[in-house]
């Protein structure tokens, strides 16, 4: 590893200021763009004209994001396909001239979007490019022809340094890059950034899987599950566009704050339009207005409410007791009621959609018609069969047999008649259960109906029955873990014939129902074939902080592997006991404390102890935030009821009596649960003030 002189650093600062040269010149050039005599109608021109406001949106130049992060210098020129990769057809050096550029030993700029100068020589390769590879899988035992790997050191955007690793040369020593280590620890204020520039091999795997399957990633804290997500969202739009732009990408999170945290990543990298949303956005079909019990809500999410769903959606088919009689001109035409109940028995049997089964009915029923028009000797064509459908009397009696189903009044009707749930949940749920997510007073209609989270999952479910719910093309799951059978299947019907990729860690679970396995999350995602891959090595938690939130893992998650940490930062783990009249002081004096070093903190307390320390931070003069505000240098401290910290990350962490967050919990091992969540939301260091005993686990060695 060798660190860069001042005439090579002069010449890459040259390189970048060209780069950005041609950016602008990118940007202008699609900026005057006339399209006035080129688009047949005004529908084809506002198509085009949205595209060209999208392509200037995704070429802005951002002064504070570097325009290139590294360098490769190959030893032979790249294949074929790694150089379409890099400049849509054509690898040319991006110091050489153009005609194909340098031959011997093509050089690459790898940042975060592709950017050419006027003949269309690559002045920097996007990171996705097959080209860009190396730069983050490339080692001394695989160099993958690479002879020098460049990574570039920046300050408020400006390149102040580089470093060099020449991975042929026998000589030099096998070290941690130190630019690398430094960009992975950087202090950081404001939502979360992109990992781009600090990419690893086991992190790169996952990120350029093939779109055709679903990965599930187990990530410890300070993994970097969360980016890997999103980074594999940005590679398979620039693998796929043309497919995702057709069939829809979406980012799902646990809520409102962890999404406002990560919505800077995506359009950092150039993506400016993928979607976000909480499950709780995906099935808004009724305004929530109530809070089941923490035993209601698990039962609601069972996994055998399914069945009782479909069960209460085919309540209404009923077996015809009369014929259909069709009357065509001078003739009458009937089928009888054991042939119409065959018709049902068939639909029933064949286990289609509810809705899907009552548009073929009456079809099915005019075609039986049809048999005998064609018996007796007529030739009738389908325009006849279309009309005997449309008919009256096979219209009305295709309803009574197979009646419309409204998904929200089915819901509705099931938890407010005793009668009617008993008779969809016989066999599967027992009196007591049925008892316990039935209303206590039942809304008279839709509208005013008690709603909970848990019931508008069941409507989406109900929905699905009916009528197929659209399918995107890629669906990420974050924080995955916490989500109920229901709710895995409400997210896995947005990607049924599309792929996903499933992010979380079994042991933050911290729901009641929180999944006990990946198997059976991805079995009732409908992805039970997907790989499941870990990320045990740690860039962002330190290694004494990481090991003394493992403590807990033998209790809340016995086979998981406990994380380690690249990082080494003696002193950034402090526990204090207080006395009990102390301990809004201590909280108050750790936050002072951590405010004096640079970076965002966190004050993460059980949520029944936040107004308390609210007002003790505005008697301090200590301002806050809220989960979800953006910090600033101005306002850095941030009020975090435990709730919500899943997700989140600050440089400095003050964590308010551990053993009242294990307590606000419904069971000691949520609580403990949610404990090892708060601790491991540290970047750069940790406090713990205690008045209380703290948990047994935390008391044992590591």
């Amino acid at each position: 590893m060798s660190i860069g002189t001042p005439e090579p650093l002069d010449r890459e600062r040259a390189h970048l200021t060209a780069s950005r040269t041609a950016l602008r010149a990118m940007r202008a050039d699609a900026e005057s763009l006339d399209i006035r005599d080129v688009t047949a109608n005004w529908v084809n021109a506002q198509v085009l004209q949205q595209q060209i406001e999208q392509r200037i949106e995704a070429l802005a130049d951002l002064a504070h994001t570097p325009l290139f992060f590294g360098r490769l210098d190959y030893l032979h020129a790249p294949g074929a396909d790694q150089a379409a990769g890099a400049s849509g057809g054509a690898a040319r050096s991006a110091s050489g001239g153009g005609g194909g550029g340098r031959r011997e030993g093509e050089r690459f700029y790898i940042g975060r979007r592709h950017v050419h100068d006027a003949d269309g020589d690559p002045m920097v390769i996007d990171w996705r490019a097959p080209v860009s590879q190396p730069f983050y899988r490339a080692s001394r035992k695989d160099p993958m022809d690479i002879g020098l790997r460049r990574r570039f050191g920046y300050t408020g955007g400006q390149l102040t340094a580089y470093e060099d690793e020449h991975l042929t040369d026998p000589a030099e020593a096998d070290t941690t890059s130190k630019l690398l280590q430094s960009e992975i620890e950087r202090p950081r204020v404001g939502p979360m950034r992109d990992i781009v520039a600090t990419i690893q091999p086991e992190q790169d795997e996952i990120v350029r899987a093939g779109i055709g399957g679903t990965v599930c990633v187990q990530g410890a804290p300070g993994t970097g599950k969360t980016a890997v997500g999103l980074h594999r969202v940005a590679y398979l739009l620039y693998a796929h566009r043309e497919r995702l732009a057709r069939t829809g990408t979406l980012v799902v999170g646990p809520n409102r704050s962890f999404l406002h945290y990560i919505e800077q990543v995506l359009p950092a990298l150039g993506e400016l339009h993928v979607k976000q949303a909480t499950v709780d956005d995906l099935v808004a079909h009724v305004e929530v207005r109530a809070t089941d019990t923490a035993r209601a809500a698990c039962l609601k999410g069972d996994i055998r409410m399914a069945e009782v769903l479909r069960r209460a959606v085919r309540s209404g088919i009923t077996t015809p007791t009369e014929p259909v009689v069709v009357v065509r001109g001078s003739r009458r035409w009937r089928i009888p009621a054991y042939e119409l109940e065959d018709i049902i028995t068939e639909l029933k049997e064949r286990d289609i959609r509810y809705g899907a089964a009552a548009d073929a009915l009456p079809q099915r029923v005019a075609h039986a018609v049809l048999t005998r028009m064609e018996a007796a000797g007529e030739a009738p064509d389908d325009r006849v069969q279309d009309a005997v459908a449309r008919s009256q009397p096979v219209k009305a009696a295709a309803k009574a047999m197979w009646p419309p189903v409204d998904p929200a009044k089915i819901v509705l009707r099931l938890l407010s008649e005793p009668e009617f749930l008993a008779r969809c949940a016989d066999g599967l749920l027992s009196a007591d259960e049925q008892k316990e997510i039935l209303w206590a007073k039942p809304g008279r209609g839709v509208k005013s109906a008690p709603w909970s989270a848990a019931d508008a999952v069941l409507i989406d479910e109900a929905m699905d029955l009916v009528r197929r719910t659209p399918s995107l093309g890629h669906v990420v799951l974050d924080e995955a873990q916490d989500l109920s059978p229901m709710q895995y299947r409400a997210v896995g019907r947005r990607c049924t014939t599309g792929s996903a990729t499933v992010l979380g860690d079994i042991a933050q679970g911290t729901t009641p129902w929180a999944t006990a396995s990946w198997q059976e999350a991805l079995a009732h995602l409908g992805k039970p074939e997907a790989a499941v891959e870990e990320l045990t090595r740690g860039f962002r938690v330190p290694r004494e902080v990481i090991a003394y939130a493992s403590r807990l893992l033998p209790a809340i998650a016995p086979d998981l592997a406990p994380a380690t940490s690249v990082r080494e930062s003696p002193g950034d783990l402090r526990v204090r006991a207080v006395a009990p009249e102390e301990l809004t002081a201590a909280v108050i004096a750790a936050c002072r404390e951590s405010l004096e070093r640079e970076g965002s903190i966190g004050l993460i307390a059980a949520d029944a102890r936040i107004p308390a320390l609210a007002g003790a931070l505005t008697e301090a003069g200590l301002p806050c935030l809220s989960p979800g505000e953006e910090t600033s240098e101005q306002a850095r401290l941030t009020l975090v009821p435990a709730s919500l910290a899943k997700g989140l990350e600050y440089d400095y962490v003050v964590l308010d009596e551990p053993s009242a967050v294990v307590d606000g919990e419904p069971d000691v091992r949520t609580g403990l649960r949610r404990l090892y969540v708060a601790l491991t939301r540290a970047v750069s260091g940790l406090i713990v003030v205690h008045a209380a005993a703290l948990p047994g686990e935390l008391t044992l060695s590591a």
